[in-house]
């Protein structure tokens, strides 16, 4: 638009002189327009209009002056005008940029992570100072920065807490950190998301070994457990069984057994007309018990 603005005048100029000269009114006509083109192309290049959710970053000769909010402002016609967004972007650690971590057991691990991050408008001079350009900030700071964080995270858990138990935790380290690393530098970190953990084969292969160890383990162990059960009821059976001896042992007296004796085969005489048995023990009277139950 500068540029455009001399163009004008210096076309004012000719004109001006050639209708000077040749005492034509359409050239001063003419002269008239491409001067007044000239001071509204001038006065162009000294408004800028930044947009909604934008910042703007002003320099002029190489020197970077205070960041323009979104609205009208007036700047040198010279001064070059840097536009960053300030909504929040989205850098995908996924695919081609997935993160490789190890756990603190060397295990490997594949991570993917989503990381929002906004440029924060009063530091926005800060960061074309440090990148330049919006892409640049993500290439530049963004995302080594937040790979480099999530490897040593991921780097002090093993690998069952990285890819299962503690996957929480985690992502709440991983945010905290990249907000403390990147916030003085003018980027607000929004969300941090870690969407999925994959082990590596390798890893794979030893959880499912811990997994079959572990299952083989607790059925050692139920099967020890049943036979300790088995075994305390046998013993609970053997004692109960040996009590109930015990007592029967000491209630059955020579009378106690003599009158069990007889009451036995006068059951048997009621079919048999008479019975002669020992009853008693050793060298015991013999008994003789008939159908009618006298004795």
């Amino acid at each position: 638009m500068l540029v455009l603005s001399f163009l004008l005048v210096l076309t004012a100029v000719v004109m001006y002189f050639v209708a000077r000269a040749q005492n034509s009114s359409r050239l001063r006509l003419g002269a008239v327009a491409a001067l007044l083109g000239s001071m509204l192309c001038g006065i162009a290049s000294s408004v800028y209009v930044v947009s909604a959710y934008e910042v703007g970053v002003p320099v002029t000769f190489g020197k970077v002056g205070a960041p323009m909010t979104s609205g009208m402002h007036l700047k040198a016609p010279f001064t070059d005008v840097t536009r960053f967004s300030t909504r929040p972007v989205d850098l995908n650690l996924s695919d081609k940029d997935v993160v490789e971590v190890r756990s603190s057991q060397g295990g490997v691990m594949y991570v993917e992570v989503t990381v929002k991050w906004a440029v924060i408008p009063n530091k926005a001079g800060e960061l074309y100072r440090l990148a330049g350009s919006e892409e640049a900030i993500q290439q530049r700071l963004v995302f080594p920065d937040s790979r480099e964080i999530v490897r040593n995270v991921f780097a002090r858990y093993s690998s069952e807490q990285g890819y299962a138990s503690a996957r929480e935790k985690i992502n709440a380290e991983i945010d905290k950190l990249i907000k403390e690393r990147l916030a003085p530098r003018g980027i607000d970190i929004t969300a941090v998301n870690l969407r999925n953990v994959k082990p590596s084969d390798a890893l794979q292969k030893q959880i499912d070994r811990k997994i079959q160890q572990k299952e083989a383990t607790e059925r050692a162990a139920e099967a020890t457990r049943t036979a300790e059960e088995e075994s305390k009821r046998r013993k609970i059976e053997a004692e109960g069984i040996a009590r109930a001896n015990k007592i029967l042992n000491d209630s059955l007296t020579d009378k106690v057994l003599m009158n069990q004796c007889i009451d036995s085969y006068r059951e048997a005489a009621k079919e048999n007309p008479v019975y002669a048995v020992p009853c008693g023990s050793g060298n015991g009277t013999p008994v003789i018990v008939d159908g009618s139950g006298r004795k």
